[in-house]
């Protein structure tokens, strides 16, 4: 290495130009370069200083999958997919839903056990598919945490409002004229939340293990106290008679077609899990405990999705339901007595909106620091404090900035909890479950899982775009079914003719390719269900990130690996890496 070779690319403004100037040679050496799982579990997490500690167990992890999951969401979305595409079928969404969640549990699950790092996604795409993709899904992740959490964070002091029986807007919120309309209503409470819940998760994972416990017990006190009233109080005629007789009738008043739609509306409610992955490397037996503890969680949460939305069908015909607040609404329809159960669910909503925010403050900040120890934002966000085992720095800056745009900001994307971005991810990580079985850098030749990929992919753009866009009646039906065969016809030929170059030694995703090839199906329909204004969001948040990776990322990681910091990976290294691999998860 020359003497220039240890000069920090920002050390003046003359390094800076230099730096800038040699960017696509930068670009080219930095932007594909993966990890490996080796790495990341040695020399990438000892760049944090301290260790966190192994203290989390698999019902930590179930408690953790299940708070981060049932937030106040599922009290909107039942509603708006009942009254508006599923009707009693609801019941039904939420269990394909809940399927859906569960493939691409599995997927994560695999990455987790063998990788039992803090970074979840970023890390399983860092050593899959490189540095610049890796960077752009985390910054993705990262923006959605922090927007959705200043959501939660103003949602749980409308709900705060509900339980006490007043308005928050006047009571708990105070406007300021001289600012612009969405930014004018000052939120002190959701600040406080926020802060406080901040300081818990910098002073221990293993106290807000047991405080989000706490709160999702309670909480599911709440939902099974709904789901009783509910039954108890409901017709069952009510899940096939509608109140106005010119409406759709039946179980299905809008066929299979409105059991798919109403799943992607209600698969929001499902996201939140992925966060339990970051928790990977506080785990205490991450080859036990994880499988356990994200499809548990994952099941239990579908099994109280359906009783709620089944009690819910129970208590009105799906025509007269609220789409906005469905629980509420059901019970201030009818009898004066039962209107105090409105205020309960205002309780229950407010723990619930607690526990997701709790599990995603702790999710954000773990991607933050495995994203600074891999030098692509400085490092300063990587350190793990010595006395607390936690990420201080990472935890402390995002909920300071959380804070500050749940202050001013009315953000109406609750029910868009984590929307886009996360999908995004989750197909990412899919695809990176199968390349990562056939693919072995230096030795395979990767073009047959990618053309793969691709043609299965672009199959289930056509079948999404036609489902949404398509003619009515038999030529969509056929052109469907056209699709369904195709995609089913690329996976089958793949399976037969590629060899799977890697087999987990102790957990894996069963049925491969067929379970990542469903989940990588699911994520783009259900991408495809969502609204204009996300894809706005998307494209906005990536083109920014793009810049931030080629005016200041690509140039830190570039010199992290000309100081020996990071290095960039042939065939040669990552064959033994990998051999290596399995050793340090033994230990």
């Amino acid at each position: 290495m020359d003497s220039h070779s240890h000069i920090s690319s920002f050390s003046s403004f003359n390094s800076y130009f230099r730096a800038l100037s040699d960017t696509p040679n930068r670009l080219a050496r930095r932007a594909c370069s993966v990890s490996t799982s080796f790495e990341e579990t040695s020399r990438v997490r000892a760049r944090s200083g301290a260790d966190m500690k192994r203290s989390l167990r698999w019902y930590d992890l179930v408690g953790f999958g299940i708070g981060g999951m049932v937030g106040a969401g599922v009290f909107v979305t039942t509603g708006r997919a009942s009254r508006i595409n599923a009707g009693p079928s609801v019941v039904l969404s939420y269990a394909v839903a809940g399927l859906c969640a569960l493939l691409s549990a599995f997927c994560y699950t695999e990455f987790a056990v063998d990788l039992p790092v803090a970074g979840g996604a970023f890390s399983y795409i860092r050593v899959t598919f490189g540095e610049f993709l890796a960077f752009l899904t985390g910054a993705n992740l990262i923006i959605d945490y922090v927007l959705s959490n200043a959501a939660a964070a103003r949602g749980f002091t409308a709900y705060l409002g509900t339980a006490m029986g007043i308005s928050a807007h006047t009571h708990l919120r105070f406007t300021i004229h001289g600012l612009p309309e969405g930014y004018n209503e000052i939120d002190i409470v959701a600040v406080a939340v926020v802060l406080l819940l901040t300081l818990v998760i910098c002073y221990s994972t293993r106290e807000s293990s047991w405080l989000n416990m706490v709160l999702t017990v309670l909480h599911i006190l709440f939902i099974v106290f709904v789901i009783v009233v509910g039954f108890w109080r409901g017709e069952w005629k009510n899940f096939t008679e509608p109140e106005n007789p010119k409406s759709p009738g039946g179980f299905f008043p809008f066929g299979a077609s409105g059991v798919i739609n109403g799943a992607a509306v209600v698969y929001l409610s499902y996201i939140g899990y992925d966060a339990v992955s970051t928790m990977a490397e506080e785990v205490k037996n991450p080859i036990k405990d994880i499988p356990i503890g994200v499809s548990g969680s994952v099941i239990i949460v579908t099994i109280l999705y359906c009783l709620m939305a089944a009690s819910m069908s129970a208590l009105l015909p799906y025509d007269m339901i609220d789409p906005d607040s469905p629980f509420s609404g059901a019970f201030k329809v009818g009898s004066q007595r039962w209107r105090w159960v409105s205020n309960v669910i205002g309780v229950g909503a407010s723990f619930g909106i607690l526990t997701s925010l709790l599990v995603a403050m702790l999710g954000q900040a773990r991607y933050m620091c495995v994203i600074g120890r891999s030098c692509v934002i400085p490092s300063w966000f990587a350190r793990v404090h010595p006395k607390t085992s936690t990420p201080v720095n990472a935890s402390a800056f995002l909920g300071i900035f959380t804070a500050a745009i749940a202050l001013f900001t009315d953000l109406t994307i609750l029910l868009d909890l984590i929307s886009i971005g996360t999908l995004f991810v989750f197909y990412m990580v899919a695809n990176a479950v199968i390349y990562r079985r056939y693919v072995n850098v230096g030795t395979t030749n990767p073009w047959p899982t990618i053309s793969f990929m691709s043609c299965f992919s672009l199959t289930s753009v056509m079948f999404t775009l036609l489902w949404h866009f398509g003619p009515s009646g038999k030529p969509m039906a056929f052109m469907l079914g056209a699709c369904i065969a195709m995609a089913i016809g690329v996976v089958q030929v793949f399976h037969f003719m590629v060899p799977q170059v890697r087999k987990p030694e102790f957990w894996g995703v069963p049925l491969m390719p067929w379970i990542p090839s469903i989940s990588i199906f699911l994520n783009i329909f259900l991408l495809g269900s969502l609204g204009r204004a996300s894809y706005i969001r998307f494209g906005f948040f990536s083109g920014l990130s793009v810049l931030v990776y080629v005016l200041y990322s690509v140039h830190s990681s570039f010199d992290a690996e000309e100081a020996g910091a990071l290095s960039q990976k042939n065939g040669e290294i990552m064959k033994e890496s990998v051999e290596s691999e399995d050793n340090t998860l033994k230990v």
